[in-house]
């Protein structure tokens, strides 16, 4: 699985706005320069989380982006598929629209074994979760385990 910059980004760019909440509107200007992301990228994907419902946005001068929901009540899955659709895919398509036969036939649970441990990864932590720099008890264990740190 990868993460594609625009999920990266965007979730950088959610974070900085939760961790930013009390400050009223932000402007993207301030959330690139903070996240060090190009703004018109971050242009593109602020776009995607205000059609998704993560962002709501303001124009004027007073103007900016702000979150359309509490930190604590949005995910890093929602954020994900708000810029690049579902969390996980094989081939473009998501593992139950799939079918093999065969000796192929194993592939499909084990697609949606490797969903349903992403899905609750993600659907797991909360921008608020990462906006006070504390990710959950379970996550922490996942991360904090040698082999998760090794690349093979």
């Amino acid at each position: 699985m990868r993460i594609s910059a625009r999920a990266d980004y965007a979730v950088r760019a959610v974070v900085e706005l939760a961790v930013r909440q009390g400050e009223g509107p932000v402007k993207a200007e301030a959330v690139a320069t903070a996240q060090d992301i190009p703004h018109k990228f971050l242009e593109g994907i602020l776009g995607d989380l205000r059609r998704g419902g993560v962002v709501d946005s303001r124009r004027g001068g007073g103007g900016g982006y702000r979150l359309a929901r509490e930190a604590a009540e949005i995910t890093v899955a929602d954020v994900i598929r708000a810029v690049d659709g579902p969390i996980v895919s094989v081939r473009g398509e998501r593992p139950t629209g799939l079918s093999y036969s065969g000796t192929a036939e194993p592939l499909l649970p084990l697609w949606i074994a490797l969903r349903a441990n992403v899905r609750r990864i993600l659907e797991g932590v909360t921008i608020a979760d990462l906006a006070a720099g504390a990710l959950p008890e379970p996550v922490e264990r996942l991360a904090s385990e040698p082999a998760a740190w090794e690349n093979p």
